[in-house]
């Protein structure tokens, strides 16, 4: 599959959903930053796009388990080359009122700015996830996430995020869902030495300790639709506020269109924008990124 950068990515992406011809009335749904979305992206751990517990009707049973699989690619020659690629697993099991979700992700890219220069990579980070919810009623639900994210061009040897929350599900059908979380977030970074020291040689006056805890309070609101027998969206804002230091406050929107092709594959493009108030210097403060992904969903 081919991803493409921003607004000319949204409209690309749609003419191929627009070809597509869907034949079966599956659901997929599944998760989708500072570069750009033609060197492949897909995030998982703590912010990003989040998903609604797998929903039905109140008089079936809610019992199952689900596996999503994710991948695409990009490659490009001439006056500059670029190869890139992204995947990314996604695995939930619902028995009664507790359900787990596993949640795993790879992103890596090279590129070089002339024809005969050299490869250098660009992108490179890998990511895992881990959420286990219990329903205590069929509205509220209590839950426990965990993440782990390493990112070379953060920074990153390890971001590790866990923090627990209520849900409450004010829609919660089959074919739309609507809800909103509220929890706590703990962060705890394990920068790069070598990034540091790169950091503080450009400017010997910042202040970047290796190591950072922040607690954090956030808040989410999803929406789900099967807008069409094989076609759904999906979209999620969350927002982390540090309750140490006020500048440090993030923000994340994800929207995904999915247009199931069969009974196993879909086509899927998510639009990411994500937003840090106060990001290490020398990385940017918003992202926008689009993709196109091909989907393999097994129930």
């Amino acid at each position: 599959m081919v991803f493409a950068t921003c607004k000319s990515a949204a409209a690309g992406a749609l003419a191929v959903l627009a070809l597509a011809a869907p034949s079966a009335a599956q659901s997929p749904t599944g998760l989708s930053n500072q570069k750009p979305a033609s060197e492949g992206k897909t995030d998982v751990a703590t912010e990003g796009f989040q998903t609604a517990p797998e929903r039905a009707a109140e008089d079936e049973s809610k019992d199952g388990s689900h596996l999503k699989l994710s991948a695409g690619g990009f490659l490009s020659g001439g006056n500059s080359r670029t190869i890139s690629y992204t995947a990314s697993a996604d695995y939930s099991i619902r028995r009664s009122d507790s359900q787990f979700t596993v949640l795993a992700a790879a992103n890596y890219g090279r590129s070089a700015p002339e024809d005969d220069g050299p490869l250098e990579t660009t992108v490179e980070n890998y990511q895992g996830r881990l959420r286990y919810d219990y329903f205590v009623t069929s509205s509220i639900a209590a839950f426990l996430v965990g993440s782990a994210r390493n990112d070379r061009f953060q920074g990153l040897n390890l971001r590790l995020n866990i923090g627990p929350g209520l849900a409450y599900y004010f829609i919660d059908e089959k074919e739309q869902g609507f809800w909103v979380e509220l929890g706590y977030d703990f962060q705890y970074d394990f920068r790069d030495p070598d990034y540091i020291d790169g950091l503080l040689l450009a400017d010997p006056t910042l202040s970047l300790p290796e190591k950072e805890k922040r607690h954090n309070v956030r808040a989410f609101v999803g929406y789900d639709n099967q807008m069409a027998e094989a076609v759904t969206f999906s979209t999620g804002l969350e927002y982390l506020q540090n309750v140490e230091a006020a500048e440090n406050a993030r923000l994340n929107f994800d929207a995904a269109l999915a247009v199931q092709i069969n009974q196993a594959f879909a086509v899927a493009v998510t639009v990411s924008l994500k937003y840090d108030n106060n990001p290490l210097p020398g990385v940017e403060d918003t992202d926008l990124v689009t993709a196109l992904n091909l989907v393999y969903t097994m129930d």
